[in-house]
């Protein structure tokens, strides 16, 4: 990991959730992984606005918090799949949940989010 200026508070649960999700598409490659998207160049097709670099960074973080395994292959050219691990599987009804409700209040979403532009 990297050295922080600002110390951690993990203090609550929000915090500790926030720590380990935040990351631009890190709640994205838990969602695509659960749905069999498991080598880095399908996830890089179904995110092609994160760079591969950003991707790899976000990948290697959720593993280091335990949410998803590596497995490298011993081939040539290399082969790498990730897999959620048990853990990992636990966030995906949070998820889902989280999907919904943006899903039910899209518009108001999209209004209040383009409204700051």
């Amino acid at each position: 990991m990297k050295d922080r200026k600002i110390p951690l508070n993990l203090n609550c649960g929000l915090d500790l959730a926030g720590e380990v999700l935040f990351g631009k598409w890190k709640i994205r490659l838990l969602w695509f992984i659960n749905e069999g998207h498991q080598r880095p160049s399908e996830l890089q097709r179904k995110i092609p606005d994160a760079s591969r670099r950003v991707l790899n960074i976000q990948l290697k973080e959720l593993e280091e918090h335990g949410l998803v395994s590596k497995v490298i292959y011993p081939v040539v050219p290399p082969k790498v799949e990730y897999s959620l691990t048990d853990f990992g599987m636990t966030l995906i009804p949070v998820i889902s949940a989280l999907g919904n409700w943006a899903d039910e209040h899209e518009a108001l979403l999209k209004e209040r989010i383009l409204g700051e532009i």
